[in-house]
């Protein structure tokens, strides 16, 4: 059969990445949903779940039309839904804004790298569904005391400019440092939130793995995410600047695993990545030299943990392998 409209190589591989993912966020939200005792909470975690499925579909028609084999992703064997409560007080939510964080900037890219219209209108789509899940997720957790907002500043009067070079000096031995601008007052709070809530998700996982080397591997991300935390705080602080850090959300002492260590160890794998460019994205718009080299070596870290993680899910099996070109020397080589 001739294919009257082939999708390209890039979109093979966002197709795959994404299936990858919207197959293992849909396991952990029916852990969340048969967990939550909270209406409306339900209610969203649900909603989203009926949309992912709706697009998961799709893209199973485009692999069954295109003649590729499917991503194996992940299935029910992945999640426990008789496993006790491992998150407690809204975190299922905080833990959901956090992955449409991660969705918003993957569709960003993978719309860019789209070339067919069924492919670009499922990105589309799922661009909407995320925003809108984003949206309700903010205000939920606002309505209920567990999110913490950005600190107030004075409302900017006039336009100025920045007239010396010394503005980007945060190295100084003799005198002050400039105060922190709001960009940078932005990036260390979005960074302080997310790696708040990457260490409560960490924990929880560290406390119910089954491989000796994944639970470890899990504790040593714990101490990362607190590194993280205590270098954005102090940078925070040096400027008196006050954070109060998300606490409403808790992991219960249960150590019955709700998800398989393949899956737990991808969704680590996957905020790695969304940790990675976030930090790389602070490094640069900060514009105080001391913050740019403190964020910029946190990034060195996740990247080097990130890699750990990898060789894990190869060892023990776990890492489907991306769909990739034909390799031509081989081929001729062995003709």
């Amino acid at each position: 059969m001739i294919l009257t409209n082939p999708i390209s190589a890039s979109e093979v591989g966002t197709l795959w990445l994404t299936y990858e993912e919207k197959t293992l966020i849909m396991r952990m939200l029916e852990y969340f949903i048969e967990k939550s005792d909270d209406q409306q909470a339900k209610n969203l975690l649900g909603g989203l779940w009926q949309e992912l499925n709706f697009y998961v579909l799709q893209m199973e028609q485009i692999f069954k039309d295109q003649g590729m084999v499917k991503p194996i992703g992940y299935s029910s064997e992945d999640v426990n839904l008789e496993a006790p409560k491992l998150f407690d007080n809204g975190f299922d939510v905080m833990f959901l804004r956090i992955l449409k964080e991660v969705s918003m900037g993957m569709y960003t890219i993978n719309m860019n790298m789209a070339y067919n219209d069924k492919v670009m209108q499922i990105y589309e789509g799922l661009t909407t569904v995320t925003q809108k899940i984003y949206k309700l997720s903010t205000l939920y957790l606002l309505e209920r005391g567990i999110l913490t907002l950005p600190p107030k500043v004075t409302m900017p009067k006039t336009t100025e400019f920045i007239e010396n070079k010394s503005y980007m000096k945060g190295f100084k031995i003799v005198g002050d440092k400039r105060a922190l601008n709001d960009i940078e007052l932005g990036l260390l709070h979005h960074g302080i939130e997310t790696n708040n809530i990457g260490m409560q998700l960490i924990t929880g996982f560290a406390q119910c793995a089954k491989h000796k080397e994944v639970k470890e591997y899990f504790v040593k991300g714990k101490k990362l995410a607190k590194k993280q935390i205590k270098t954005m705080e102090e940078i925070l602080l040096d400027s008196d600047v006050q954070f109060s850090a998300t606490s409403g959300s808790t992991v219960t002492t249960s150590t019955i695993a709700p998800f398989s260590d393949k899956l737990m160890m991808h969704c680590v794998y996957l905020l790695n990545g969304f940790g990675l460019v976030a930090s790389s994205f602070g490094s640069f718009f900060c514009l105080r030299n001391d913050i740019s080299m403190k964020l910029t070596l946190l990034a060195k870290d996740v990247y080097f943990y990130g890699q750990e993680g990898v060789k894990i899910k190869i060892k023990n099996g776990w890492f489907e392998e991306p769909p990739q070109m034909e390799d031509r020397a081989n081929i001729i080589k062995n003709n």
